[in-house]
């Protein structure tokens, strides 16, 4: 995973424990077939996929309190 979308996903979910979570949740996804939400002229990984996904805001979340 690159250091520079971890560090922006991080300004969109700041736990980093449910941030991977989410990117393993949403990567299990993608390597079933389901599509990217955003598109990139370079070749990358599910992670960086997710990643990218969280930042764009294309990917909610909610947590149970």
């Amino acid at each position: 995973m690159r250091d520079d979308y971890i560090k922006e996903a991080l300004k969109t979910i700041p736990d980093p424990n449910l941030l991977i979570n989410v990117v393993s949740r949403r990567v299990k996804q993608l390597k079933r077939g389901n599509r990217p939400l955003v598109e990139s002229l370079e070749k990358l990984s599910s992670e960086d996929i997710a990643l990218r996904e969280i930042i764009e805001g294309k990917i909610s979340f909610e947590t149970a309190e």
